[in-house]
Formats: C-alpha cells, sequence, structure tokens
C-alpha cells in the first residue's frame, strides 16, 4: 500500500512573511512507498520558473487571526519561534501554520481541516473551509526544516517546511479540481522517483532530510537550519 504525505510550509519573503512548502505524505510507517504531492511552477514565473515544488506561499496579513481547530504541537511551535527575523511583530507559528494550510489549498485543491464552526463571516479563501462547515487544523503538522535562500537571488524567503500524513486531508487527496493555477502537473510521486524531477536545490536538500527520518514518528530529534541572513552561510539545527 502506498502512503501519501504533503509537504507544504510557510516561508518569509525577505520583506515579509511568507508560508511556503508543506509536503503531503502518507501514515505512519514510512517505508519506500511513500509518496509525495508535486506541482511545476510556470516557465515565466520570476522565482523557480519550471521548476517542480513542494505547494506553498506568502503569510497574509490575516492568517493570524484565523481560527484553529487544532494548534501546532508545542515541540514545533517553540521550534519555529527560535531565531526571529529582525522586526517589531515577529511572526507566530499559528500565522505560519495558517498560511501553509491555506497554500495548500489554494495551490491544490486541497483542504487540512476538522469540522468545526466560525465565529462570525470568514473572510476568502477561507470561506471555503466554513462553507464545508470546517476549521484549519495544524495538528498534523510538522516542522522539519527550514531555509533562508542566499543573496543575490530575485527574490529571498525564510521558508519553514511542514511535513503532513495526507490522511489529515478533509475529501479525496487525489482530487486537484478546485486547485489555481499557480501549480501545473500536480500529482503524487513516489519520493524514490522525486529527485529525478527538475527540482530546486533545497527541495533535493528537505527530501533527503525527509526520507532519512520517514521511520520517525512525531517531531524531529531537531529541525535543520540553512542560514543564509548574512554574509557567511551557516547550517545549524534548531533543538
Amino acid at each position: 500500500m502506498r502512503r501519501k504525505y504533503t509537504m507544504i510550509g510557510a516561508a518569509a519573503y525577505w520583506s515579509r512573511e511568507k508560508g511556503w512548502p508543506v509536503v503531503l505524505g502518507g501514515p505512519c510507517p514510512f517505508d519506500l512507498n511513500w509518496l509525495d504531492l508535486m506541482g511545476q511552477r510556470g516557465a515565466g514565473a520570476a522565482f523557480m520558473p519550471s521548476k517542480y515544488v513542494f505547494p506553498g506561499g506568502a503569510v497574509d496579513a490575516g492568517d493570524a487571526a484565523v481560527p484553529l481547530a487544532s494548534g501546532i504541537g508545542a515541540a514545533c511551535a517553540a521550534r519555529l519561534g527560535q531565531a526571529p527575523r529582525p522586526g517589531p511583530a515577529p511572526v507566530t507559528a499559528a500565522a505560519l501554520a495558517a498560511a501553509a494550510i491555506r497554500e495548500l489549498w489554494e495551490e491544490t485543491g486541497l483542504m487540512l481541516a476538522a469540522a468545526g464552526p466560525w465565529a462570525g463571516p470568514a473572510p476568502a479563501p477561507w470561506d471555503a473551509f466554513a462553507a464545508r462547515g470546517m476549521l484549519p487544523a495544524a495538528a498534523p503538522l510538522r516542522f522539519v526544516f527550514r531555509a533562508i535562500t542566499p543573496p543575490g537571488r530575485p527574490r529571498r524567503f525564510d521558508a519553514r517546511f511542514f511535513l503532513a500524513d495526507a490522511a489529515a486531508i478533509a475529501g479525496d487527496p487525489d482530487d486537484f479540481s478546485r486547485a489555481t493555477d499557480e501549480l501545473s502537473h500536480l500529482h503524487w510521486v513516489p519520493l524514490a522517483e522525486a529527485r529525478a524531477l527538475n527540482l530546486p536545490f533545497i527541495t533535493e536538500v528537505v527530501l533527503a532530510e525527509v526520507a532519512a527520518r520517514r521511520a520517525e514518528a512525531g517531531p524531529p530529534p531537531s529541525v535543520p537550519f540553512f542560514d543564509n541572513a548574512g554574509t557567511v552561510p551557516t547550517f545549524r539545527r534548531l533543538a
């Protein structure tokens, strides 16, 4: 039986926070039949044109106020709060999780959610959740990687990558009919075959990290962090 996992994430555009990839996949135990959800960016995209990537995108101003059916785990939340970028109001773990869930919905049409009422009218695109009696659910997300884009690139991101079991998707995980056109060729790809796609370097690194830890359940012992915020690249781990 093939298992499906999704990698999604929340990242920060270097001038503002950004929700970036979530890796979607399937339930434990992890094995070589693990499937990742990926899509291809357009040839004319300003960032990573024609590359296969995980779903993801920018943290919107309203993401921090979105009600959640469940919050992200305490260990992941604590690590998300480490090494904040300079600024008056660092992005919260809840905002990053909400951004990842929203971007997953927008780019794939898949809803990481649980049943629950909204206290009032939900703004777009969250109105799609409310119409189905659903609230975004962050508990299935595992924070597994962070990377800041090196200087000199046309766009820079402070990206947090999350892993989620596709069993937590509300609905059919193979139904991409409600996705926007930002990613094409959306499909579940075996982990062993994903590296053959036209991938960004950082995506290859994240896939390798996930593959090395696929036998683990729960948060990893530490989270790799490629820190290119300064002039000297630094690799460290968020414990």
